[in-house]
């Protein structure tokens, strides 16, 4: 790719390799540019393998730097698409340069590989999780919903469950009832807590063949269940996640965390601000992150509003929930 400038700096104009690697960064419809037109306020026009980038000069050297990196990317065989334009984004700002001296610590985004498909750190807060992931055997990941700490934590798992680093994966939840009544679902204790542990199902099948999925099911390779299930066990030679670990007592956080065994790893999620627990219970996830935060071997990452990596209106409605938080807070102003 080459680049040429105009003298007033005010455009520059990018050319790819060949039409076919400028499709996969310009994305289906141009799409992946209208986003990056959108996000920093320039205007991006496409004509074959060359696109020109017209605004102000900070923003088009975000955006060329942005659709440098992009471009690695379709050429490693990647798929990109908006969300992954707004990751690049994310970690431009962040990095300043998103590849900095070759081979360097940070040169890239972090990611997550299966047979699947490469799941790629889309902002710093999900990087410096991916690294934790690869670092410490029992990881916390607090924050609020859509920020991808389920998503990421369930590909890791499957990762090296493929690289035969571990034997199995085990994913549980508390089954909380939100507003519902458990007793009142239909069907047996199987049927009643698959709704809960949805997510967690939508995952694998997101990094796994579905057929694969089911045969680790029925093996127990991986392993679904309530919390309340991992009484009395050791886990050993496993990636254990604990999802929605906000709606844990601190009971049975504790009972949780101490079924680490051998060569397992612990992956902790949940968001401390959507606690479904009765009035005048504690949350186990507000308790563990306060005791355990500076415990060795045990990595803390904390996601917040700016890390929402769902639809961009989701990030806007944690804003406002954010914000209405923060005005009933004592001595906020009117």
């Amino acid at each position: 790719m080459t680049v040429s400038q105009v003298p007033n700096n005010a455009e520059t104009v990018l050319t790819f390799d060949d039409n076919r690697l400028a499709s996969g960064v310009f994305g289906s419809h141009d799409q992946n540019l209208a986003f990056l037109e959108r996000r920093l306020g320039i205007e991006a026009t496409p004509s074959g393998n060359h696109v020109s980038l017209r605004g102000e000069p900070g923003a088009i050297h975000r955006a060329k730097k942005v659709l440098e990196a992009l471009s690695l990317r379709v050429k490693g065989g990647e798929n990109i698409g908006p969300g992954d334009v707004d990751g690049a984004i994310r970690m431009s700002a962040d990095q300043g340069t998103l590849f900095p001296a070759e081979g360097g610590p940070r040169a890239g985004f972090s990611h997550i590989s299966s047979r699947k498909k490469t799941v790629v750190a889309r902002t710093p807060a999900q990087d410096a999780y991916i690294r934790a992931l690869g670092t410490s055997e029992m990881v916390f990941g607090v924050g609020p919903a859509g920020t991808g700490k389920t998503y990421l934590a369930v590909a890791y798992a499957v990762s090296l469950l493929e690289r035969g680093e571990v034997d199995r994966i085990i994913l549980s939840r508390p089954a909380v009832e939100a507003g519902e009544r458990l007793g009142f679902l239909p069907g047996d204790m199987r049927e009643k807590v698959d709704p809960y542990l949805r997510p967690l199902y939508d995952a694998l099948y997101d990094m796994m063949a579905p057929e694969r999925v089911e045969r680790c099911l029925q093996a127990g390779v991986i392993e679904i269940a309530p919390l309340a299930f991992m009484r009395g066990r050791t886990l050993f030679n496993a990636v254990v996640i604990l999802d929605e670990a906000q709606n844990a007592t601190p009971m049975q956080m504790k009972m949780f965390l101490t079924r680490l065994g051998e060569n397992s790893r612990m992956i902790i999620c949940g968001d401390v601000t959507q606690v479904d627990l009765p009035s005048g219970v504690n949350s186990g996830l507000s308790e563990a992150v306060r005791l355990l935060a500076d415990v060795e071997g045990i990595s803390l990452c904390r996601f917040g509003e700016a890390d929402v990596v769902r639809h961009e209106l989701v990030g806007r409605i944690v804003r406002a929930y954010d914000a209405a938080d923060r005005a009933k807070m004592p001595g906020a102003r009117p």
